[in-house]
């Protein structure tokens, strides 16, 4: 008899940190690799969150907190959504995790029966299905093509809902593709939710500050109020802060439901980081100049990536919206053959030819639900990307 759970069974290891693994041990081996996988802005974190930081360790500021934040911390993410988001909330109304993916982690094994459906518009972040099998529900995929713009459409939502749903998980600015509802896009979708009761809604709204091109950001129970007590808004400090090690992520929504997710974090990590809480507190209080200044940063790579992509043999790149993302699709090098005679199928198999063939770390959108795309991250610098797509430029002119 195994000693491990039948549930590991329904879940996969996460390939965007599998992409990002290898290129660390193929960069280990000597091999010159460019690692376009992580997530993860390359800015260093501002000096004055640091330095918070610092004072709290001096000051002692290193014992346990409440389970799910500090009230210094519950009340600067109070003042955060009513500030940027015109949302009221309370402190019994706030719960902190050890990174946003433990807040949605904790909301779906608190709300989740056997049987129960979530609604998970394709392509997705690779995390959202395997965590509602985990907690034993049904995801429910529903495709959203390049030529919807890689958005959900109100339509399709109305379909998929049933009397099991129990969640949307609604991610804008999307990882990977990086697409954002405009408010008349994010409205008609609501407009669907409001005439189904039983559906709750769970926003992953982590990188609400990298939108280009005047694109105002919007979030569900904002633009729908009446959505306001069965919606959970997640969000974090780690894109925007340059916060990603810190791993702080937070939630504003009903009382029931957050103190129903402090149960489950009691009794798995207890608390997140003293340390980290008071830099998060000095995030959300302090400048935020910096912020818009590294989105524009984004915003020119973002273009250069774009650009060179689509200049590519067998590539077509959309312009996303917002994160740090680009969601190109590889349809046109499907059934090509590359110079040591391997035929192309899929989009694994182009991902594992850029790698092997010119040591470019990318992901394959099948991780993502969606093929045959594959996933840039443009959170490096600028010189390195401009390798990285000469190279791709070049991998994709020598298949025949």
């Amino acid at each position: 008899m195994s000693i491990l759970a039948s549930r590991l069974s329904r879940i996969k290891p996460s390939p965007t940190i599998a992409v990002t693994n290898k290129a660390r041990e193929l960069k280990a081996a000597g091999r010159d690799v460019i690692g376009l996988g992580a997530g993860e802005p390359d800015f260093d974190t501002p000096d004055n969150i640091k330095a918070a930081a610092i004072k709290a360790i001096e000051t002692g500021d290193t014992k346990y907190t409440a389970v799910d934040g500090t009230p210094a911390l519950k009340k600067a993410i109070c003042a955060k959504f009513a500030r940027e988001n015109g949302l009221t909330y309370t402190p019994d109304q706030i719960t902190v995790g050890v990174g946003g993916k433990q807040v949605l982690y904790n909301a779906l094994m608190a709300t989740l029966n056997p049987g129960d459906e979530v609604i998970i518009p394709a392509p997705y972040w690779v995390s959202y299905p395997d965590m509602v099998e985990l907690a034993e529900g049904t995801p429910v995929t529903v495709s959203c093509p390049a030529e919807q713009g890689f958005k959900l459409q109100p339509a399709d939502l109305e379909k998929a809902i049933t009397p099991k749903t129990k969640w949307l998980i609604l991610n804008s600015p999307s990882n990977p593709s990086g697409a954002a509802y405009t408010r008349a896009e994010m409205k008609a979708l609501t407009d669907v939710l409001v005439k189904h009761p039983h559906v709750w809604v769970m926003t992953d709204d982590m990188y609400e500050h990298l939108l280009y091109d005047g694109l105002e950001f919007v979030t569900p129970a904002q633009v729908e109020p009446s959505l306001y007590d069965r919606t959970l808004t997640v969000n974090g400090v780690s894109k925007s802060y340059a916060m990603t090690g810190w791993r702080i992520g937070y939630a504003g929504g009903p009382k029931d439901l957050i103190k129903a997710i402090g149960v489950i974090q009691s009794q798995s990590t207890s608390n997140p980081t003293s340390i980290a809480q008071a830099a998060a507190v000095e995030a959300l209080n302090g400048p935020q100049d910096f912020i818009k200044e590294r989105a524009e940063v984004f915003r020119q790579r973002r273009d250069l990536v774009v650009s060179m992509l689509n200049q590519a043999t067998g590539l077509s790149c959309p312009k996303p919206e917002g994160a740090f993302y680009v969601y190109p699709s590889c349809a046109g090098t499907i059934g090509k053959t590359t110079p040591d005679g391997k035929v192309i199928e899929s989009d694994e198999d182009f991902v594992t030819y850029l790698l092997e063939s010119e040591g470019v770390a990318v992901v394959q959108g099948s991780a993502f639900g969606l093929a045959p795309h594959f996933r840039i991250s443009y959170a490096t610098s600028t010189e390195a990307l401009e390798e990285a797509c000469r190279r791709i430029q070049r991998a994709c002119g020598n298949l025949r």
